[in-house]
């Protein structure tokens, strides 16, 4: 069958467009010859930073002839329905449709459509001219005389020429002609800008890439890519070091050549005493290079760099390496002076006294100067949500109080030590078996940060606060100014210059992460109340204002978020009552919302009172400043508790999507989630008098957050579902009983149950209020109902201390009293009362399995 060879030859098209510009050619081609009733066997994309190409292969020579009918309206339709169908047949005139009869709707006119098939060569000489105007370049451009009409060509850069082969391996193709903006196809290409510039006949795509390849162009980006790798990995071996790969890098470097050619440059040894972060990124940014390090060493880097040529110099690339070499050493003079000046002293330090007191700032230090001056300056956080300086402030409050409840869960004590009222950190902190710790091989052990003893749980609470005040500090420092990806980072390593406990420096990095599926988690105390604080404190903030993630967009990378709090809580088994924090959270921020267009409208009125020098606005701007006083954006408590439950949705919604990723069944966390189980039990896990305030398992009246909780949280007596971690092991334990005979019997039993209740309520059948024993008539009756108060109670204690699987087995007496009931006894009995108490009997299984999950959403 024939082939089709497809290149459009360019200006150099930039490296990240070309790999979606490729696939997006071939697709739109690819459908519209489908479209137009052609098949194929294959296809496959190619690019270089000159061209784009398509090799389809088994490309039917021909479309198929088509006939069809299309249905009309009936005869006595009136006039614009007939217009209608005119216009959808391809009719000139009724004249030209056919009437067909109906016993049952009568006489309609019928259009026989008769389509003759059409050439391939026909076919993609109307396609590509249409998909190359109509391409969806992210930009694009138009270029020449004809530039100056309207509806000339655009393109990502100047399109040069079209090669369009068509035809079958064993006889000559035939060149597809068309042309657009007066570039005409043919069967000529042209190879390297260098070092083959002349034009090169092609017949078919083999004979097409062995003359590109003679040409010194590497049409396959993927080959390009294997052989700058292999080739810097044995120019670094030759010089006894390491290369630090990076795909990105690499993507990048395929398609900024044609014919690579792989040098080594090198700057001077001083430029070493910068970060190796900012020497690779200062390298990578600027000159599209990649770093070496001495053959075994950890994060040493040396002085020589990679380079990655487009041409074969007369010289074997001397004068190229030393020209790279020139402009890394500029570079990296630029990031040694942002290196040394971020740790001098500020020149407005004079300015910063007030915001280094509400911080609990030393002005001595040069990270607290940074975080004083980005609290000065009043750096806009978001519109409505103030600045960064209030954040961090809410933050660290946060931070403060999350701290003594994550190291309660994650160091319980031991024992204690003289001299010291807190305990030493356990080693082996709990986590939960979806996501077991010791599978994280990469994951530090929190004590390590602490050293062997770690501090007291007042020192942590105090230290966190600490690492949440300075996380942001290094947003106003010179090197994250010039890479904002090295923020955190950069903040460590300043942190510990100015001997900042290692935790506070850990935490200033490790607060971002995680920044995706596949990033680790913090584990240390410190980090991990920052990082909580910091993204709770966003996702609380954004639904305060309503700006949630919608469909596929998501600006401010608030899915990422919940789920970093999900993988955070889970990972490390803290328990967490969301919703409670989030309460605290909600009215923290509450007075730092603003409404950025009603400030803007007192603005202006205090400017105008201010010009016009009258009292006519004066009462404008009096009610200006009461209302940013009084918080502009009020919110009343139903509103509020609204956006919390909506969050909440959010992040079942979040653990849906990990614990999926973790091989859970959905029906099962569904069935969890709608079930309404929860322990109310205290700071210790013991229970509480029924009618007593509570508060979430994690959540301890000893801590600041606990007590606020305590004092708004009265007993309500149901599962708010906010514990992520306990949801996680209900979900576990679901799991591991339904997976026994038991557990499937009683599936089926308990869903039975829960289906003739249902299908009754949907009647209005009479259902007793309570189970009444003297209305027992079958012994199947009264062995039923002794094993569901058995059940009950069991699970019930079960749920109360947290034992799952404990509650699971309680339910599994169930199994046999259901599956005799269901065998020995007819429900809708005559006797309405027997019926009526029976039917409660039926609701008192479905109420008793639902403390444990919500059977009826469980498939099987």
């Amino acid at each position: 069958m024939p082939d089709l060879l497809l290149e459009l030859r360019s200006e150099e098209i930039p490296a990240r467009m070309q790999r979606k510009a490729a696939g997006d050619l071939r697709k739109l081609l690819t459908d519209g010859l489908v479209e137009a009733g052609l098949t194929y066997e294959a296809a496959r994309e190619y690019w270089t930073p000159r061209r784009l190409a398509l090799d389809i292969r088994g490309l039917t020579a021909r479309s198929k002839d088509i006939s069809e009918e299309i249905k009309g309206p009936s005869t006595k339709a009136p006039e614009q329905a007939v217009q209608g169908f005119l216009r959808k047949a391809g009719l000139a005139s009724i004249a030209e449709a056919h009437v067909h009869s109906d016993p049952k709707k009568g006489d309609f006119y019928v259009a026989h459509i008769s389509r003759p098939g059409r050439s391939a060569e026909q076919i993609i000489a109307e396609l590509v001219p249409g998909i190359i105007r109509n391409f969806p370049w992210p930009k694009s451009m138009r270029w020449g005389p004809a530039s100056a009409k309207p509806g000339s060509l655009r393109w990502v850069r100047p399109l040069q020429s079209i090669l369009c082969t068509f035809g079958p391996e064993t006889e000559e193709p035939v060149v597809v002609d068309f042309e657009i903006d007066g570039i005409r196809s043919g069967n000529v290409t042209y190879g390297h800008r260098f070092h083959a510039p002349g034009a090169i006949t092609v017949r078919r795509f083999d004979d097409y890439v062995a003359k590109l390849e003679a040409a010194k162009v590497v049409l396959d980006a993927d080959r390009r890519k294997e052989i700058i790798l292999a080739d810097a990995r044995n120019l670094a071996f030759a010089s006894v070091l390491d290369l630090v790969e990076d795909e990105g890098l690499l993507e990048e470097v395929s398609g900024l050549v044609e014919w690579p050619v792989v040098l080594m440059g090198e700057f001077e040894q001083d430029f070493l005493a910068i970060p190796a972060e900012v020497i690779r990124l200062t390298i990578r940014a600027n000159q599209k290079c990649f770093v070496t390090r001495p053959h075994g060493a950890g994060e040493e880097l040396s002085n020589r760099f990679i380079l990655t040529a487009n041409v074969e110099a007369k010289d074997g690339g001397k004068e190229i390496a030393h020209g790279n070499g020139k402009v890394v050493r500029a570079r990296l003079s630029d990031a040694l002076y942002f290196w040394k000046t971020d740790q001098g002293d500020l020149p407005d330090l004079d300015q910063l006294q007030a915001s280094a007191e509400k911080f609990g700032l030393d002005l001595n230090k040069p990270l607290d100067q940074r975080m004083a001056r980005l609290d000065h300056l009043n750096v806009t956080f978001h519109a409505k949500l103030g600045t960064q300086g209030e954040r961090v402030e809410r933050i660290a409050r946060l931070a403060e109080e999350l701290a003594p409840i994550v190291v309660r869960a994650i160091s319980p004590l031991e024992g204690e030590m003289a001299g010291r009222p807190e305990g030493v950190a356990s080693r082996e902190a709990p986590a939960s078996s979806v996501h077991k710790r010791e599978s994280r091989q990469d994951a530090p052990i929190p004590s390590v940060a602490f050293g062997d003893i770690s501090p007291s749980r007042g020192e942590i609470t105090a230290l966190a606060r600490r690492a949440a005040v300075l996380a942001k500090a290094d947003l106003t420092t010179e090197v994250v100014g010039e890479f904002p990806e090295l923020q955190g980072a950069m903040g460590r390593k300043y942190a510990l210059l100015q001997r900042e406990h290692p935790s506070v420096a850990a935490a200033i990095e490790e607060h971002y992460k995680p920044q995706g599926p596949s990033d680790r988690v913090p584990t240390d105390p410190v980090s991990i109340a920052v990082a909580l604080a910091d993204k709770l404190d966003t996702l609380v903030g954004f639904w305060a204002i309503d700006e949630k993630p919608t469909g596929s967009k998501d600006p401010y990378a608030l899915r990422r978020a919940a789920l970093g709090v999900t993988r955070i809580l889970i990972e490390n088994g803290i328990r967490l009552s969301l919703k409670s924090v989030a309460n605290i959270a909600s009215e923290d921020i509450a007075g730092h919302i603003r409404d950025p267009k009603l400030d803007r409208q007192f603005e202006i009125a205090a400017e105008l009172e201010q010009q016009l020098g009258g009292d006519s606005l004066t009462d404008l701007v009096i009610e200006r400043d009461s209302a940013i006083s009084n918080n502009t954006f009020e919110r009343s408590g139903e509103r509020q508790q609204q956006e919390i439950n909506n969050l909440l949705s959010f992040f079942h919604d979040r653990l849906k999507v990990y614990l999926r990723d973790q091989g859970a069944r959905h029906d099962l966390i569904d069935a969890v989630l709608a079930s309404g189980a929860a322990p109310s039990s205290g700071p210790s896990g013991h229970l509480l008098p029924a009618g007593e305030k509570r508060l979430a398992p994690a959540l301890a009246t000893s801590s600041p957050l606990g007590e606020k909780v305590a004092a708004k949280r009265p007993d309500e007596g149901a599962s708010q579902n906010d514990d992520l971690l306990q949801i996680v092991r209900r979900v576990e334990a679901l799991g591991s009983f339904l997976d026994t005979e038991d557990g499937k019997n009683l599936l089926a039993g308990t869903k039975r149950a829960a289906n003739i209740v249902a299908a009754e309520e949907k009647k209005a059948t009479a259902i007793a209020s309570s189970v009444e024993p003297a209305l027992f008539r079958e012994g199947a009756e009264k062995t039923l109902f002794a094993a569901v108060n058995q059940a009950e109670r069991q699970a019930g204690e079960g749920i109360q201390n947290e034992d799952f699987s404990a509650a699971m087995l309680a339910l599994s007496v169930l199994r046999e009293p259901v599956d005799s009931f269901f065998e020995k006894v007819l429900v809708n009995d005559e006797d309405q009362a027997v019926r009526a108490n029976r039917l409660a009997l039926l609701a008192r299984i479905r109420a008793a399995t639902d403390r444990v999950a919500d059977f009826s959403k469980i498939a099987g």
